[in-house]
């Protein structure tokens, strides 16, 4: 073996660090890119922020995108036993008195005003309005920190207590602790499951609520067979009538089977457009949002200072210049991707716009890559994690992408318009004789549209609707 040079030609595709700034910038949420502009600003002297928008935005930016109003083709579907009392599976706990001192509480009424309201501080609201000893105090917060968002309990009393590891705190105590909680709001939290939480419910309402007796009887007996049983048949186990089972079935479904899902649980994230479209004159008209537009500049004082300092303040001045060129440019470069493709987007679903979901037209990148003249990814990017305004609300771009599904006609419709169509049928059937997947089946072949029943199930699947015998109803 000897070593030996070779020359080889080849091509490389190398990203330049300006084009790996466009793709970073171009991939970031509005958020995202806000934080990015004022973390740049910070950094960059001498990048300035102007009050109007930069002279050096390019008209494509400054103009909206108008699409004549055209006639829509025709869309598939557009044309379109009562001897025994249930108290005794819940102690009854007579309800607290407020607290005279709240002075001590760990949250006071200005910091639950001012911090965002979560069940947990919620439930310590109330707990430090409440009279407690010292060691029913810690019991209590023992149980609000194992209380899940949708105020269920994740650890039993026994563990609770295995926890706490004290010895002056007995079992019962425990409990007696855990009954006066789930008198708290809201209604039906602290409870071990659905069946506890429902009872909670129940045993809080006046006693002379119709039908209360029963209702309590058909949870704690019959939970598994409420939503499918027949009336006739309970009342017949249960030795009532079936008025009375229609009745008490009513009153469990007013019930909230999650109840600290009422209290809002996270910080509500806001969403800011990066497009508009509205309709003017007969025409939907595509605009960025001017708040997410750059409007950056150079700042020209620091831009002088710096070229008439020393070499080491020219080096720096030199390399900042070019870096907030780029940043300017990178800016530009997103803001114009984005009209586009969102533009590109407008005219492909303008159905959409004006019939809604069951109108969504089959969309898939390639499709808009090839209109734009960019590449697949790069159109993934712009429409991860932004929003367009629309007047039908607000869209992730991502939204309106969907696959086709062929129709009786030849044509094409797409998964977002057969979801629709299945929850438009779905909505209108009897609930006491639910349809089938192979009966929904049958029901879009008469819109036009051609779809198996496996796929009628997995798109029911995801929107959460349950099959055929879950959801059958008998009153």
């Amino acid at each position: 073996m000897k070593q030996a040079l070779q020359l080889k030609l080849g091509q490389q595709l190398t990203l330049t660090p300006q084009l790996q700034q466009a793709i970073k910038l171009l991939q970031l949420s509005t958020l995202d890119l806000q934080q990015t502009i004022t973390e740049t600003l910070e950094s960059n002297p001498l990048l300035d922020e102007e009050d109007t928008l930069v002279d050096q935005v390019d008209n494509t930016l400054k103009e909206s995108v108008d699409f004549s109003e055209t006639v829509s083709e025709d869309i598939p579907g557009t044309e379109l036993q009562v001897d025994a009392a249930w108290e005794d599976v819940m102690p009854s706990a007579a309800p607290s008195s407020p607290s005279q001192s709240i002075g001590d509480s760990d949250m006071n009424f200005a910091e639950r005003d001012s911090l965002p309201e979560t069940l947990q501080s919620h439930l310590l609201w109330q707990l430090n309005l409440t009279r407690f000893s010292a060691a029913d105090h810690t019991i209590a917060l023992a149980f609000i920190d194992a209380v899940d968002v949708d105020g269920r309990l994740t650890q039993t009393p026994e563990q609770i207590h295995l926890g706490l590891a004290s010895d002056d705190i007995e079992l019962d105590e425990i409990m007696a602790v855990l009954h006066r909680l789930q008198h708290f709001e809201p209604t039906g939290v602290f409870a071990a499951d659905l069946r506890e939480c429902l009872l909670i419910q129940l045993r809080q309402m006046a006693v002379e609520t119709p039908h209360r007796e029963t209702a309590g009887l058909l949870v704690s007996r019959h939970i598994e067979q409420i939503p499918v049983a027949d009336p006739k048949n309970l009342a017949r186990r249960m030795r009532t009538t079936p008025d009375d089972i229609v009745g008490a079935l009513s009153l469990i479904r007013s019930l909230n089977p999650t109840p600290g899902s009422s209290v809002e649980s996270e910080v509500t994230e806001y969403i800011v457009p990066d497009v508009f479209v509205k309709r003017v004159d007969g025409r939907w008209r595509v605009e960025l949002n001017p708040d997410v537009a750059p409007k950056l500049r150079i700042n020209d004082h620091y831009a002088e200072l710096l070229s008439a300092g020393s070499n080491t303040d020219k080096d720096y001045g030199r390399a900042s210049m070019q870096e907030a060129k780029w940043f300017i440019k990178s800016l530009l470069s997103r803001n114009e991707t984005l009209l586009k493709v969102a533009s590109s987007i407008v005219q492909h679903q303008r159905a959409f716009l004006d019939h809604g979901d069951e109108a969504m037209r089959p969309l898939i990148l390639a499709d808009i890559a090839g209109e734009v003249d960019l590449h697949e990814s790069t159109v993934s990017r712009a429409t991860t994690r932004k929003y367009m305004h629309t007047p039908r609300g607000i869209y992730e771009l991502k939204y309106f992408f969907s696959s086709h599904v062929a129709t009786t006609e030849g044509g094409e419709c797409s998964s977002t318009a057969i979801k629709a169509l299945i929850k438009r049928i779905v909505t209108q059937e009897n609930p006491q004789k639910p349809l089938s997947d192979a009966k929904l089946c049958t029901l879009l072949a008469d819109e036009g549209v051609v779809v198996a029943r496996r796929t009628i199930a997995k798109y029911r699947e995801q929107m959460n609707i349950g099959p055929s015998n879950e959801r059958k109803r008998y009153i």
